[in-house]
């Protein structure tokens, strides 16, 4: 009887631990679930490099989905191309014990090509599955091999590319023949093991435990406060194409010859460089018609085939079929200069990302061209890419950046112009003609220049009928109603808007009595939308630093007198300054607002003292005026 009761109970346990996978989410600690939607259980990555220009990357991954702002975790999708191949893709389905659902072999990843918009020309490719499961939560793993038959980079690490997602283990391994020379970067604090197996170094890192961060507004990113590696080649080999980018200057030495024979311009062309210059009394004026020239003859798309992503169209191409890519289009702005005697020279530079890393020559850092024209201390630069970019602004995403300036000689760091807050402006003045029974007639004219010029860009080229729309949705007027709108452009040489908008307003006033309330800021008011953070993780800043004055000019109603108006405000701080005043002349009343908003990256620890500041200008862009009888 003894023997039977134990084996009932041996069967009973074994039952138990079938039944309850590897996956099951009960098996994940509690302090990983806090504030995560999805948990990665195990990455393995494993990078070989097999020559210089061959090498193979195995990867498998198991991550389990809470819930449903996490599903979009669970679809897979890799990329590949014309050197490289995905082999060995298999997906398994979990139900929340960590049982098997259903399994997914290599027929079952759809297969699609992967050209962007915008692209004429592009060998990517894409493998994709996505998982369908009904209920929360569940876990989906998959796992696939990469060959790379040319090498312009190594695979980087991330243990997480997201807030919202926790870690158990994440481990990546790099190995590499001993004669070949690399280099890496890693995050701060990050542990390397590294060996020497046989004729490879092997090297490793491991993420174990990582609790998942809740998304932190105006984050400069997780990649800050998480495990990172990005190892790099010093040579590489691709497309038949060998270089050594142990540094900048031989990156950019290797650029130059890429696009070194692809400047020359049909004879009709040269004919039309000088036809369109004849006139011009000044380099600077030469430069200025031979951009509108490409704006008004050219347009933009993609090419990226081999190392054709990196070589510039020849200029006698783009000049004969009126597109390119940003490589191709700064090159044929540099064949137009340099027929008209203006030197220029190419210009790598990450739009939209950090800075080149001056100690760290990568091809990953960067992922745009444009041109320098060097003039002495009036160095102009261009953004070839755009219709509507004056000549001279390479836009907010390229401001104040390291890039690699092309050279003869090879690569040289060079800064971009940096847009100081005071040059990213909004101006505006306004009329108000105030009624007694709270109605009102609103004159609105406001200039934006720079920055903000890019972000009403879109309004300019807008259908009347939807610019509309947007400024009905975006102003906080009470019962508006748009009489007249426009936008324009007083100088298309210039990174300048302006608009013009008269209105009504059926209730700007609010009545308590015999009295009258009005909240003076009437457009630009600082929303008390941020809580302070007890243990904020990440460091902070602002998309970009502007400047906006604001006047508004009210005319107050026959028969009423101000009986109160708000004190001049003035706070200054790290982040910015702020001044808001009040001037009252016979029957008006002028209100002037002028902030300046600092363009700084800021530690974690001083998110709590923004909030701060924050709601101070909340507060003093609620001040109000009171009007009495008289």
């Amino acid at each position: 009887m003894k023997r039977i009761i134990f084996m009932v109970i041996v069967g009973f346990t074994s039952l138990n631990l079938t039944a309850q996978g590897v996956y099951d989410v009960s098996k994940i600690p509690a302090a990983l679930l806090e504030n995560a939607h999805s948990v990665v259980r195990n990455e393995t990555m494993t990078y070989e490099v097999k020559s210089i220009g061959s090498a193979t990357r195995q990867f498998k991954v198991a991550i389990t989905i809470l819930n449903e702002s996490g599903e979009g975790r669970s679809d897979f999708s890799e990329f590949y191309d014309n050197f490289s191949s995905i082999s060995n893709l298999k997906a398994t389905l979990y139900d929340s014990r960590g049982q098997k659902v259903k399994e997914y072999r290599n027929t079952d990843f759809k297969d699609q090509s992967a050209v962007s918009d915008g692209s004429l020309y592009e060998e990517s490719r894409v493998k994709y599955l996505h998982f369908r499961h009904t209920s929360f939560p569940y876990t989906v793993e998959y796992s696939y091999q990469i060959d790379y038959k040319g090498l312009l980079s190594y695979t980087s690490w991330i243990a997480t590319n997201s807030f919202g997602i926790a870690v158990e283990k994440s481990e990546y391994t790099f190995k590499i023949p001993k004669e070949l020379s690399f280099k890496y970067q890693h995050s701060k604090g990050l542990k390397t093991d590294s060996s020497l197996v046989k004729d490879k170094m092997e090297y490793k890192w491991t993420c174990m435990a990582a609790p998942a961060l809740e998304y932190e507004l105006l984050s400069t990113g997780i990649k800050t406060v998480t495990p990172w590696v990005s190892p790099t080649p010093n040579q590489f080999e691709y497309d038949n194409s060998k270089a050594n980018i142990e540094n900048w200057k031989n990156l950019g030495s290797w650029i130059f010859e890429l696009s070194k024979n692809g400047h020359t311009l049909t004879g009709s062309a040269k004919i039309k460089v000088h036809h369109i210059i004849k006139d011009a009394g000044s380099t600077a004026e030469k430069i200025k018609l031979l951009y509108q020239y490409l704006q008004e003859n050219t347009r933009y798309v993609s090419v990226q085939l081999g190392v054709g992503g990196f070589r510039p169209i020849s200029a006698e191409k783009v000049s004969a079929v009126n597109y390119g890519d940003c490589k191709g289009l700064s090159n044929y702005m540099k064949a137009l200069l340099e027929e008209a005697g203006i030197k220029s020279n190419l210009v790598v530079i990450g739009n939209g990302m950090p800075s080149l890393d001056r100690k760290f020559a990568s091809m990953n850092q960067a992922n745009h061209m444009i041109l320098c024209v060097p003039l002495g201390k009036d160095t102009t630069w261009l953004e070839c890419t755009s219709s509507y970019t004056p000549v001279g602004y390479i836009g907010k995403g390229n401001s104040g950046k390291t890039v690699l300036l092309v050279t003869e000689e090879g690569g040289k760091l060079v800064e971009t112009p940096v847009l100081k807050p005071e040059s990213n402006y909004m101006k505006s003045s306004s009329k108000v003609l105030l009624h007694e029974e709270g109605s009102a007639e609103i004159q609105i004219d406001s200039k934006y220049a720079n920055a903000q010029y890019e972000d009403q860009l879109s309004m300019l080229l807008m259908e009347p009928v939807e610019q509309r729309k947007r400024v009905m949705n975006s102003f906080s007027i009470p019962n508006m109603e748009i009489s007249s709108l426009s936008y324009t452009r007083p100088d298309k040489n210039l990174p300048m808007i302006n608009s013009s908008l008269q209105l009504k307003s059926s209730q700007l006033i609010t009545k308590g009595g015999d009295k009258l309330f009005l909240t003076l800021n009437l457009l630009n008011r600082i929303e008390n939308t941020l809580t302070a953070i007890e243990h904020r993780k990440t460091p902070f800043a602002v998309p970009y630093g502007y400047m906006d004055e604001d006047e508004v000019v009210y005319t107050i109603p026959q028969g009423f007198k101000i009986e109160f108006a708000p004190k001049d405000v003035a706070v200054d701080s790290e982040f910015g300054k702020y001044t808001a005043t009040v001037v009252i002349k016979d029957n008006t009343l002028t209100y002037q607002r002028k902030i300046i908003i600092s363009n700084k990256t800021y530690p974690a620890e001083k998110y709590n003292d923004y909030v701060a500041f924050r709601k101070k200008l909340h507060q003093a862009d609620k001040q109000k005026i009171v009007l009495a009888k008289l």
